[in-house]
């Protein structure tokens, strides 16, 4: 028997024990092996799955199910009498997912055309908003036709990435009336982005911009809700999964009465006069008119404005964007009588039984100053004064008051402040003291310089809302009402959350007596036969009132012509402001019309219609009283 290569038995188990124990080595390093690439995919499937499963599952829901806002409708406005002046309505935005389309250069040129609109245009909405993740959607076109709406609709499979998107915007159903109180919608700036609440606004949101839209964005803006609707590959909604409703906002109602606003702004609009209207309950402060002419074109601004429409509204040389009511500041003329009156009377200058001589001139110094009558009104008292404006009677009473007591008297009536009522920007108007003049203009007060406060020119400035808070507080006997614009704030179930009770600010104790007096000088204003405000008479009611000229600017060259002939920017302006019934007050109108010349023919027509519109009812029920005493 023949052995190979091995010597013995004893080696060749001794070469089989070696083999053996290498393929067990063997073994165990292809199972360690194998063991860890089992530990290595399970620790990648424990990561993905448990660890990264949250991120995954989220990232494979945005794929598959698309999460948008629902805008919440804001609170509706109304009148007094709870007439809907600003509501909702649906309005359709074509809007861009760039992360459902593949060539956006391409989409944007054929959505230029059926959109009508610059390429370029939609390609800056694009750049605005390019830092943000490519599922937001961006907005494209605002409010478009519907036509516009059907074509996209029906040819969605051509637009790929573009959706129609409803959201509520703005009625006016009014038209532009109030336009400055209410205010506008904007697209939210990323300036306003940076201020508020991520939670609450995102980009693309519209938010007050104007007016009580803005000041009461809190109350109006609402809740947003979310839509969930599963979305195909392409991006095309497939159904809708879950939507969590909107809140609406809280619902506003004011103080105006919308029969009032809209007789003030149509008569301003016809005649193309620039000014404003105030109107007020004097034993209340809640304001009934604010009216500031030229009116905002409200429609302008829905859907955003376009630069062609703003720049428009810029360069208007009788800036509509100024809320004249309370924004603009003009000389009171002589409405500011009333204030030197009081003053004398409570100083004790004058009574009621005062006599100054008026000539037609008053000299002081080596200066003459003019009365408006030029041949004078001779003796005058202070009723007579009053009711015919003489110039001469208020310059020698303001001398013998001051400046700084006139300006103390002005303050009570509301002039020199802001008002507090709740329009944005209001304006403090001017009273000059001594020290006013020293500290602004680095000179000493010159008594010359009071003459012309007295009458209400020279450093006086006052707002229309001021001057018709005058009147509202000598009408009333010497309170002094925060103007209230604002009656309730209600939310969408009808829970009043605010209701707004007259506040006074202020009350002229134990002066009725010279403020009786006051009316009954400005009650001959109207009433009286030389009345400067005759015209603005109504019949069965007793009105109280003060005509004032503004003067705007003395220019010489200018001396001699007819007031039609001078140009108007340098025409005076016409002040005209009043309260009725003489006998209890209850309403105080007060209008300023730019450039209007004359109180009595410029801005009194425009008081005596509020006036007979606020009375319509008693005045119908007045004469069918007579016509029925006549047939007996």
């Amino acid at each position: 028997m023949k052995w190979s290569g091995y010597k013995n038995l004893e080696e060749l188990s001794e070469h089989d024990d070696a083999a053996l124990d290498s393929l067990k080595r063997r073994l165990v390093a292809v199972g360690v092996l194998i063991l860890c690439f089992a530990l290595l995919i399970f620790s990648r499937l424990w990561f993905l799955q448990i660890h990264k499963g949250e991120e995954y599952k989220n990232r494979a829901d945005n794929n598959r199910v698309r999460m948008s806002d629902i805008v919440a409708p804001r609170g509706a406005i109304q009148d007094r009498a709870g007439r809907e002046m600003v509501t909702n309505r649906p309005s359709f935005n074509v809007v861009l997912v760039r992360a459902d389309s593949n060539d956006v250069d391409k989409l944007l040129k054929k959505l230029a055309t059926v959109l009508d609109v610059d390429i370029s245009q939609l390609w800056e909405k694009i750049r605005e908003v390019e830092h943000k993740p490519r599922h937001i959607p961006i907005r494209l076109l605002e409010d478009v036709n519907w036509e516009t709406l059907a074509y996209v609709e029906n040819h969605n499979q051509e637009f790929p990435g573009i959706r129609i998107e409803t959201i509520p915007a703005r009625v006016y159903h009014y038209g532009d009336l109030a336009a400055h109180a209410i205010g506008y919608l904007g697209e939210i700036s990323r300036k306003e982005l940076e201020t508020r609440d991520s939670d609450l606004y995102s980009g693309g949101d519209l938010i007050g911009k104007m007016g009580l839209e803005r000041l009461r964005e809190q109350d109006l803006r609402g809740e947003k809700g979310t839509n969930y609707t599963e979305v195909n590959a392409k991006g095309f909604e497939q159904q809708l999964l879950k939507d969590v409703e909107p809140l609406p906002g809280n619902d506003i109602q004011l103080t105006l009465d919308v029969d009032l606003q809209k007789v003030a702004e149509d008569l301003m609009s016809a005649g193309e006069k620039a000014g404003a209207v105030v109107a007020m309950e004097v034993k209340t402060g809640r304001v009934l008119v604010v009216a500031s002419n030229p009116v905002l074109p409200l429609e302008h601004f829905v859907g955003g404005i376009s630069h062609k429409n703003w720049n428009a509204l810029l360069e208007n040389p009788k800036h509509p964007l100024i809320n004249k009511v309370v924004q603009a500041m003009y000389p009171p003329g002589s409405t500011y009588k009333m204030i030197t009156a009081m003053a004398g009377l409570a100083t004790g200058v004058i009574d009621r039984d005062t006599v100054l001589y008026c000539p037609g001139h008053y000299s002081f110094g080596n200066r003459r100053y003019h009365c408006w009558k030029r041949s004078g009104h001779g003796a005058v008292n202070l009723k007579r004064a009053i009711s015919e404006s003489c110039d001469v009677y208020f310059y020698q009473v303001g001398l013998r008051v001051g400046v700084d007591k006139l300006a103390e008297f002005a303050n009570k009536f509301g002039l020199g402040h802001r008002s507090g009522i709740e329009l944005e920007y209001e304006k403090s108007g001017l009273t000059p003291t001594k020290e006013w003049k020293k500290k602004n203009r680095g000179r000493k007060w010159q008594e010359g310089e009071t003459l012309s406060i007295a009458i209400g020119q020279g450093f006086n400035l006052v707002t229309p809302l001021q001057i018709c808070l005058m009147t509202a507080t000598i009408a009333n006997g010497g309170k002094q009402f925060l103007p209230q614009l604002i009656e309730k704030v209600t939310d969408p179930d009808g829970k009043v959350l605010e209701q707004f009770e007259p506040v006074v600010v202020e009350e002229l104790k134990g002066e009725k007596r010279h403020l009786e007096e006051i009316r009954k000088g400005m009650v001959e204003v109207v009433q009286g036969k030389r009345g400067t405000a005759r015209k603005v008479r109504i019949e069965g009611i007793s009105i109280g009132g003060k005509t004032g000229t503004a003067q705007v600017v003395r220019l010489a060259q200018y001396k001699h012509l007819k007031e039609e002939d001078i140009p108007y920017k340098y025409r005076d302006h016409a002040w005209f402001t009043c309260y009725a019934p003489a006998d209890d007050p209850e309403i105080a109108v007060t209008v300023l019309v730019e450039h209007g010349l004359h109180g009595g023919s410029g801005a009194g027509p425009v008081a005596r219609a509020v006036l007979v519109k606020y009375f319509e009812e008693r005045l119908a029920q007045a004469a069918a009283e007579a016509e029925q005493k006549n047939e007996e």
